[in-house]
């Protein structure tokens, strides 16, 4: 399954631009990515491989939109890249030994208060109160990074959102904890990426067609949520996490 079809380019075209478009700022792309890349045929197998390779494409270029506009504490990340990394290639070897899924039902739980405590703070990540690093704060970062790095290597949905949550915790508003969640989630998919090359697990005309659109919408995506501030990404954060969430309740009951 190496070739392509017009229809099936344009398709993953398009589902690769939007899936960006919304993961470059909120995560959960992979709500439309990966559906998109088993509607073409993949086996599950593979479209995990394969989505990831796209994933890194869009994580990478939001990564360095959002670095090039200054919405990134460079400090902080540089710190944290490695952690999640290593928490994410540990998840990552883990999921070859135990399944996952009996993560389903906490995440639909965590997902959910990620959503009501945002909804409930009206005002919360409209302006920046992060004081800098101390200890708390750097104890709660490192345990952050590892963690959600494992999680995302181990299972994965709802990273993007538990990332942004945990930099809103710290205090910072959400545009700058976006650029930050973009740059730990482009550490951990490059770990899922080398694990999923390792196990042979990858279709990389699949990947790479569907990664080149995603390079587009990651640009405008990430572009708009610089430019409109708080006011386009609480309310995107906001509905993303209600989808996981409808996603992941739908996942255990059928």
């Amino acid at each position: 399954m190496t070739g392509l079809s017009p229809e099936v380019v344009l398709f993953l075209l398009a589902t690769g631009f939007v899936a960006a478009f919304v993961d470059s700022v909120a995560g959960g792309g992979g709500l439309i990515s990966l559906p998109a890349l088993l509607l073409t045929g993949l086996p599950p197998s593979l479209a995990l491989g394969t989505n990831k390779v796209a994933g890194t494409m869009c994580s990478m270029t939001s990564t360095i939109s959002f670095l090039r506009s200054g919405k990134v504490d460079r400090i902080l990340v540089a710190w944290l890249f490695p952690l999640t990394f290593f928490g994410a290639a540990l998840g990552a070897y883990t999921v070859r030994h135990i399944p996952p899924e009996f993560l389903k039902p906490l995440v639909v739980v965590l997902l959910i208060i990620v959503a009501i405590y945002t909804l409930l703070k009206k005002n919360w990540g409209s302006r920046s109160t992060y004081a800098g690093m101390d200890y708390k704060t750097g104890l709660f970062s490192a345990i952050a990074a590892v963690v959600l790095g494992y999680y995302d290597g181990f299972f994965g949905p709802g990273t993007g959102s538990f990332l942004i949550f945990a930099f809103l915790m710290l205090g910072f508003d959400f545009v700058v904890a976006a650029g930050n969640a973009k740059v730990l989630n482009f550490a951990s998919n490059i770990a899922a990426v080398f694990t999923f090359i390792w196990l042979n697990s990858v279709n990389y005309v699949y990947g790479l067609t569907m990664g080149l659109a995603m390079i587009l919408g990651a640009i405008a995506g990430s572009r708009l949520a610089i430019r409109s501030g708080t006011t386009y990404v609480r309310p995107l954060f906001i509905c993303v996490t209600g989808l996981l969430v409808g996603k992941q309740l739908w996942d255990l009951i059928k």
